[in-house]
C-alpha cells in the first residue's frame, strides 16, 4: 500500500495510490481522521487497505504533494551510518549512534522546491531512507522494533555545510527551512519484507551523485528504535533518517553543492523516486 498527504486546490487530503498513479481521495472516510498522521495515531492503516481502491481519484499529477506526515513530534537523524561515508567525512563508526534532530517546519513534499537560503553557498544533499512509526512506545526491545514501524519513505537531509560546523552540534545546519524532503509516499511495510535489501541511489541533474545498499548500516533500524526509545517515547508519525551512502558534495573534488535550476532525485527500490527541484531563497 502506497499512502500519500496532497493538497488539491487549497484542500489538504490523503489517499491511496494505485498501479496506475492514480490517487483515490480517502479524506473524511475515517471518521476522526482527516490525514494520515492521525490515521497512524488511531492505528487504522489496516481500516485504509480494506477500503481498496473505490472512490473519487485523480491522476498524482494533478495533485501537489505534501510531506506524506507534515507534523511529526519528531525528526530522528542519525549520521555516519554508512562505514563508506564516516571514511569519506574522516570520521569513524563509534560505539553510539550520532543522534541530532530536524524540526517539522523543514519538510516539504515531493516536486517542491528546496530553498538555498540566503546566508550560504555551501547547500549539500544527503540521500536517505526514512523510516515512519506506527506504533509508539518506550523501552523497546530491539528483537520487536520493527513491529513499531508504518513504512518507509524517500528522503533528502539537505544540509548548510558551513553552518553545520559552526560548531560541534550539527543542528542549526541541518534545520533551514524548505530542507528536509519526505515523499513522495508511504509504502507500508507489508510491501518491503526486508528493508535490508533495498538500494539507495541519488542523482543530481540526471548523474548519479551516491549508491549504497541497506544492509550497509552501521546501526541498523532496530537498534534507532530501541536505542532512542530508552530516552524519548516514540509516536506515531514519527520519523526516523536512517543516514546517507556516500558520495555527498561537500567532500567530493571539487565539491558540488546545489544552486537554483538543479533537481536532485533520491531513488529506493521498492520505495519509489523522490524529485526536488533547487531554488534560492
Amino acid at each position: 500500500m502506497k499512502l500519500v498527504s496532497f493538497e488539491r486546490e487549497g484542500a489538504a487530503g490523503f489517499g491511496i495510490v494505485g498501479d496506475d498513479d492514480h490517487v483515490v481521495d480517502l479524506t473524511g472516510r475515517l471518521s476522526g481522521a482527516d490525514n494520515l498522521q492521525a490515521v497512524l495515531e488511531q492505528d487504522r492503516l489496516d481500516d485504509l487497505a480494506k477500503m481498496g481502491g473505490d472512490g473519487q481519484h485523480w491522476h498524482i499529477d494533478e495533485l501537489t504533494l505534501l510531506p506524506v506526515v507534515q507534523k511529526p513530534s519528531k525528526i530522528i537523524c542519525v549520521g555516519i551510518n554508512y562505514v563508506a561515508h564516516a571514511a569519506e567525512a574522516g570520521r569513524k563508526v563509534g560505539e553510539y549512534p550520532v543522534i541530532f534532530q530536524r524540526y517539522a517546519d523543514t519538510l516539504i513534499g515531493h516536486g517542491q522546491p528546496l530553498l538555498r537560503p540566503k546566508v550560504s553557498d555551501q547547500f549539500d544533499f544527503e540521500g536517505e531512507l526514512a523510516v515512519v512509526i506506527g506504533k509508539g512506545g518506550s523501552h523497546i526491545d530491539p528483537a520487536n522494533a520493527m513491529d513499531h514501524v508504518a513504512g518507509y519513505c524517500c528522503f533528502n537531509d539537505a544540509s548548510l555545510r558551513d553552518w553545520q560546523f559552526h560548531t560541534h552540534q550539527y543542528g542549526m545546519g541541518k534545520n533551514f527551512r524548505a530542507t528536509g524532503a519526505l515523499g513522495p509516499w508511504l509504502v507500508s511495510t507489508d510491501e518491503i519484507p526486508d528493508y535490508r535489501q533495498l538500494e539507495l541511489r541519488s542523482f543530481l541533474n540526471g548523474e548519479q551523485m551516491q549508491e549504497g545498499k541497506l544492509d550497509q548500516l552501521a546501526f541498523d533500524i532496530p537498534h534507532v528504535i530501541s536505542y532512542v526509545s530508552k530516552a524519548l517515547a516514540w509516536r506515531p508519525g514519527d520519523v526516523i533518517a536512517t543516514g546517507t551512502p556516500s558520495g555527498v558534495g561537500f567532500k567530493r573534488e571539487p565539491p558540488v553543492f546545489l544552486k537554483a535550476g538543479d533537481e536532485f532525485e533520491v531513488r529506493i527500490s521498492g520505495v519509489g523516486t523522490l524529485v526536488n527541484p533547487v531554488a534560492d531563497e
